[in-house]
């Protein structure tokens, strides 16, 4: 079973939502837009791509 921290998005934009899936011994970041980080042994790792996604500007 797959467990999920939740990763707050900055106010200014609502639209990405970030989460932590735990897999097995990986972790990777997703986002309620569809993006998916890669998988990650290390939680910390997981986070920082999950972070890097919502920094990103909306196209």
């Amino acid at each position: 079973m797959a467990q999920q921290d939740s990763l707050a998005a900055p106010p200014e934009d609502p639209e990405h939502r970030t989460t932590l899936v735990e897999q097995g011994p990986f972790c990777f970041g997703r986002c309620v837009c569809g993006w998916r980080g890669p998988a990650r042994r290390a939680r910390s790792q997981a986070r920082t791509d999950a972070a890097g996604h919502l920094s990103v500007p909306n196209p």
